[in-house]
């Protein structure tokens, strides 16, 4: 590795870690950005950068992440070099990480760039996700087909340029391509028998492929069910290993249906009351809202497709009250048994938040903030708290504190500090200095929240300057 590589790897790193920090506060939109700039140093950075990027657009999708604005994908749909291309591809995909589309843009400047790794996993993931859909599409595996081509890994290759066969079973070219790519198979296999290591590196993929299988965060149900069965084989072998325990656990969460988490969550409340480890219970508490926030996703699924049907509302709405319950209690219990787990202290403040208890929550917050990766988190929150309780002056005083504590100047912290500055100052009746931050706010993101109209509303009483 060359000394450019080197620094360009440290760079990575270091944006990698700060996308993580963030990540680990739910500041997804930011921990994307982070993600994004690593991965401009280091293009080719799976496990440490296009993995873990796409797991946050998973989880931040699970939270109702919005998806990019018609002006992010105007925005993000070129780029003068490969590099660009596959940056603005992956940052709508992470805004959407179902829109397969955005996921074909990356792979193809993925391949133009020369970044195999890269290729090879995005590859993947597009394969399985045509293979899944009830309308594959011919043209996804001619791509797939070219792009493992253009790495070398002809078995695929070939796989997929069958499949889009048996949907265009008239096109000559596709026929004749096979045969291309089959003798070009041979040709590997011949040169890796010369060198004496085919079988290793036959050996060698499987694992890679083992290891991506684990990690990335979209399975087959197939491997999934492997796992479940491969995990609950070890738990019949030794029941009384934390390992196997959490291990099938996991395993039967990831299935991803209600039969299974109600089977994971027995088990780890059975191992819970026998061993009187908190850890089980947590890990319980975990999966129980996972699945209330798969339900509550297709509950809102049914009410859009229903219009206004009062019952799917009220499904809906019994949901949302269960998850709010179910999670305010179980922060409680984490505070409870771990009071210097201050990642608890954050999550629980943020409940106490949502139910009205300023009061309760801002002792957690300020506990929270003792944490680097919730400093400035813990401060807006802490400012929130005394904006809901009418404190407006203590509350300019703690968003001040933040901003000026807080790097990043135009970011979605940043701008969400300012608004609620701007709001404490309007509420406190000084309306110069609200209009003045909302204006600045205007300047850099005129479609944030309401900007606009409150910039409107304060002009027309007379605040601060006109229209020019």
């Amino acid at each position: 590795m060359t000394e450019i590589d080197v620094a360009n790897a440290a760079k990575a790193y270091a944006f990698f870690e700060r996308a993580r920090k963030a990540a680990d506060t739910q500041n997804f939109d930011y921990a994307i950005e982070m993600y994004l700039e690593g991965i401009r140093y280091d293009p080719d950075a799976l496990e440490q950068g296009h993995l873990r990027l796409f797991e946050l657009a998973l989880k931040r999708q699970g939270k109702d992440g919005k998806k990019p604005s018609m002006m992010e994908r105007m925005k993000h749909m070129r780029g003068k070099t490969p590099l660009e291309q596959m940056l603005n591809a992956e940052y709508l995909l992470a805004k959407d990480p179902d829109h397969l589309p955005y996921a074909e843009a990356m792979l193809k400047a993925a391949v133009s760039g020369g970044y195999r790794r890269t290729v090879g996993w995005i590859a993947n993931l597009i394969f399985q996700a045509n293979n899944a859909s009830s309308r594959p599409s011919a043209n996804t595996y001619v791509l797939l087909k070219d792009s493992y081509k253009a790495i070398g890994q002809y078995d695929k290759a070939i796989v997929a340029c069958q499949l889009a066969s048996k949907l265009k079973p008239q096109d000559a070219d596709l026929a004749d391509e096979f045969k291309n790519l089959t003798a070009e198979l041979t040709m590997a296999l011949g040169k890796y028998d010369q060198e004496g290591d085919f079988r290793q590196s036959i050996k060698d993929r499987e694992e890679q492929e083992k290891l991506q299988s684990q990690q990335a965060v979209v399975k087959t149900e197939d491997y999934k069910q492997s796992a479940v069965n491969e995990a609950r084989t070890a738990y019949m072998q030794d029941p009384n290993l934390p390992k196997n325990i959490f291990g099938l656990a996991q395993t039967l969460s990831e299935m991803q249906e209600s039969k299974a988490d109600k089977e994971a969550i027995d088990l780890l409340e059975k191992a819970y009351k026998t061993k009187n480890d908190f850890s089980y219970k947590q890990r319980a508490g975990l999966i129980r809202m996972k699945q209330l926030r798969r339900k509550i996703r297709r509950a809102k699924a049914a009410v859009e497709a229903s219009g206004d049907d009062s019952e799917a509302k009220a499904r809906l709405s019994q949901l949302n009250a269960r998850l709010n319950s179910v999670e305010l209690e179980h922060y409680r219990s984490c505070v409870a048994n771990y009071p210097t787990d201050l990642q608890a202290k954050f999550e629980y403040g943020i409940r106490l938040i949502r139910n009205k208890k300023f009061d309760e929550a801002i002792p957690l917050f300020q506990e929270a903030q003792k944490d680097p990766r919730h400093k400035i988190s813990s401060m807006g929150k802490i400012g929130l708290c005394f904006f809901l309780k009418g404190w407006y002056a203590d509350a300019i005083d703690i968003f001040t504190q933040a901003i000026d504590t807080y790097e990043i100047k135009d970011d979605g912290v940043a701008k969400e500090l300012r608004y609620n500055l701007a709001r404490s100052y309007e509420q406190k009746g000084n309306t110069e200095k609200a209009l003045e931050i909302y204006r600045k706010i205007a300047q850099l993101d005129f479609a944030y929240l309401d900007v606009r109209q409150r910039v409107d509303k304060l002009r027309n009483k007379g605040a601060g300057p006109g229209p020019q």
